[in-house]
């Protein structure tokens, strides 16, 4: 039976379990999360403990804090509920989630994590945890994703990781890769706490670097807004402009796909195949950055970005069985060129700077998803600059040398690489996608930078490497049919291990580990009976028996 389907769409309105505030440059964000608005009607999610609809909320309000909110410099993330700060994932739901919904659940809980990070590092707002009560799990794995934690000093509140002595499994966001590559605590001491399932509180916690700060609780609210204030002090982001309202996506849904203004998304189910369609405006649409503020989300690379988030998450949790996500493009080249050079006039603008690092986050999502990534290059393309990240993100890039006979009216393909494919998007590895395609190949890597800005042709794409194969027109539609039936026929589960393998060279960094390390053992444990069988601790949690585990070490 089909799982239910999963919407992304919430605005601050709807919001079932979170709660912002605003206070000039500080914004406050409660959880309080409403035990009986769970996804599903098996549990209830109380404690402050979360689902995915909860972290969807949470999404979503990081994007409208970031966007809407140019005032804003300063975050706090807290509770409403003064003993309880957070639960972390609810363990009802995890025990009666398939293995793929707990996967892309964990997926998209980091990913939200990452983007509160990102914010911190390159935008200018800086999140504080004000831990006002026990943060277990994923609750503390939350105040880790912020630059500052700070803990009530109530003789009561912890801080704890109990998922491996309770539930058998690990940290499923990220937890112990920041607890040691981010808050640098004693490897030693990392493995005590996360087997210690009452966790840590107090000045012990400030000892081994768990937290900044302990605050008594009669001056808790007090100190944190200062250290708020202390760190908006030092954020360039502006006061007096008008943030851009992030409006509900125009989308289009059926059995066959999903339509949206710059996107269409068509299903092949015969070969287990998306084809992802990119419409860039034949016109440009803005001449300078007032233009493009008053554009505001409907700006088309913002609208095409926020389309593509949507669609990707989407496919991830409704579409599981349709295994390659086949990338094509169609429009004015020229627009994109256009939008890039406005882009880098005004790199240090609030929201140029927002929506770049958008695009960033966003293509991260594409390599982070279990999913082969082809892209195919056709006359009428339009894999330039910020697009052709496109052709570098794929798996596999065809490109056509020539054009079709049956069309006389599209010039044959060409890709344009700039300066933008060299480090404007960095991957989850902080290196540049063209960097990391020709890593350890430094000649051709500069011979593909001198190449910036020009026409190449499939002749001269298929000799600086930058495709994978060209075609002619008579072995055009037969190589993608086999590539995609070829696709189909192997084992999903080899195919992501294979080219989660092959993504992500080079340097490793807390993001990058966290996706390689985490995804690989966190995948594995989930199907392992110590944790989910019948008799397992996800199981057994809760009914005051016992797990049973095999006790081999594997």
């Amino acid at each position: 039976m089909k799982s239910k389907q999963v919407n992304f769409d919430t605005d601050p309105k709807s919001y079932k379990h979170w709660a912002l505030e605003f206070d000039n440059s500080v914004a406050t964000l409660k959880m309080k999360v409403d035990p009986i608005s769970g996804l599903r009607d098996d549990y209830e999610l109380k404690l402050n403990s979360y689902d995915l609809g909860v972290d969807i909320e949470l999404y979503d309000a990081v994007q409208r804090i970031r966007f809407e909110h140019p005032e804003v410099k300063s975050v706090i993330v807290t509770s409403a509920d003064d003993k309880v700060f957070c639960a972390g994932a609810n363990i009802q739901m995890l025990a009666g989630s398939s293995h793929h919904h707990k996967v892309n659940f964990c997926k998209f809980t980091n990913e939200t994590r990452n983007s509160i990070e990102d914010s911190t590092e390159f935008t200018g707002q800086t999140w504080i945890a004000a831990v006002n009560g026990t943060a277990a799990g994923g609750g503390y794995e939350l105040a880790l994703a912020c630059d500052e934690i700070v803990l009530v000093d109530d003789k009561a509140s912890t801080v704890s990781f109990p998922e491996v002595p309770l539930l058998a499994v690990l940290p499923g966001t990220g937890g112990l890769t920041r607890v040691v590559d981010k808050r640098h605590v004693r490897r030693d001491l990392a493995d005590v706490f996360a087997v210690k399932a009452e966790g840590v509180k107090g000045a012990q916690a400030v000892k081994w670097g768990l937290v900044d700060e302990v605050v008594p609780k009669s001056r808790f609210t007090e100190y944190v807004i200062e250290r708020a204030l202390k760190r908006a002090e030092n954020s360039d982001r502006p006061w007096g402009e008008n943030g851009i309202e992030l409006v509900p996506l125009k989308r289009k849904e059926s059995g066959n796909g999903l339509s949206y203004p710059h996107l269409e998304v068509r299903y092949d189910r015969e070969l287990a195949s998306a084809f992802f369609e990119i419409k860039v405006p034949e016109a440009a649409e803005l001449i300078d950055l007032a233009q493009l503020k008053s554009l505001g989300a409907s700006f088309w690379l913002l609208a095409l970005c926020r389309e593509l988030d949507d669609a990707v998450l989407r496919m991830r949790f409704n579409e599981p069985e349709i295994g390659s996500w086949v990338f094509e493009t169609e429009g004015n080249p020229d627009v994109v060129l256009a939008t890039d050079e406005l882009i880098k006039e005004n790199a240090d603008d609030w929201l140029v700077r927002e929506i770049r690092h958008y695009l960033k986050r966003t293509f991260n999502r594409l390599e982070l998803s279990s999913r082969t990534l082809v892209t195919l290059i056709k006359p009428g393309s339009c894999f330039v600059g910020t697009l052709a990240e496109l052709v570098l993100v794929a798996d596999r890039s065809l490109m056509l040398e020539g054009t079709f006979s049956d069309d006389d009216s599209s010039p044959a393909p060409q890709v344009i690489l700039t300066e933008v494919n060299d480090g404007w998007y960095h991957m989850v590895n902080r290196i540049s996608r063209l960097q990391s395609r020709y890593y350890g190949r430094p000649d051709e890597l500069e011979a593909v930078r001198t190449e910036f800005g020009k026409q190449l042709s499939a002749k001269e794409c298929d000799s600086l490497g930058v495709v994978t194969f060209t075609f002619d027109e008579i072995d055009w539609d037969d190589e993608v049919r086999i590539l995609l039936e070829e696709q189909a026929s192997f084992s999903p589960d080899a195919l992501t291990g294979l080219q989660a393998n092959c993504r992500f060279v080079g340097p490793e960094t807390m993001e990058s580990k966290i996706f390689s390390r985490l995804s690989a053992w966190q995948n594995w444990i989930f199907q392992r009976p110590n944790a989910v069988g019948p008799s397992g601790a996800l199981q057994s949690y809760g009914t005051g028996s016992r797990p049973t585990y095999n006790h081999e070490r594997i």
